[in-house]
């Protein structure tokens, strides 16, 4: 048997540790879904402190960041909306030695596109699609340069009827 390197144990551990977090994060998306139920429990908190900084994971909600813990963290606007984040997707957020904040998408939820028309009201820009309206973030208004009434593709998730936010994939 060859000799199992040090590398490869680091390695190994943060593999183990990833797969922890995100069963938890899964777990936490679950009971989000249906409840307290006959979930288990996860076997460790989804906030870790490694060398690389403190790894949290959570729940994107269409603006922010969920996290085990009830506490909300801001996911930049460009990065969300570049990324097409959808509400439901699971992030894994790094929190480094210098205060940076990095962010990951570890498990997007099922997705689906739809059409719709760009409205505004109350200061928030929203997309109707058949009668329903999802908020779309401000970046992604600026980025597309929509206007009122412009005809817009977004992604919603495909398994969420209560979703109230939607990802702008293209002007049409």
């Amino acid at each position: 048997m060859s000799e199992i390197s040090e590398k490869q144990i680091k390695r190994l551990r943060s593999l183990l540790s990833e797969a922890e977090t995100s069963l938890s994060a899964a777990k936490e998306l679950l009971v989000s879904i249906i409840g307290d139920g006959d979930v288990i429990t996860a076997p460790r908190d989804s906030i870790v402190s490694t060398p690389d900084g403190k790894i949290i994971e959570g729940i994107f909600d269409g603006q922010i960041m969920i996290g085990p813990d009830g506490k909300n963290y801001p996911v930049p606007a460009n990065y969300a909306s570049k990324s097409k984040l959808v509400e439901g997707d699971i992030l894994k957020l790094t929190i480094t030695e210098d205060g940076k904040f990095l962010y990951k998408q570890i498990g997007p939820v099922e997705r689906r596109t739809v059409i719709g028309t760009l409205i505004q009201h109350d200061d928030k820009y929203y997309v109707e699609v058949a009668g329903k309206e999802y908020q779309i973030l401000y970046a992604s208004v600026t980025y597309f340069h929509l206007k009122n009434g412009s005809q817009v593709s977004v992604v919603i998730p495909a398994k969420n009827d209560e979703a109230a936010w939607a990802a702008v994939e293209a002007a049409l």
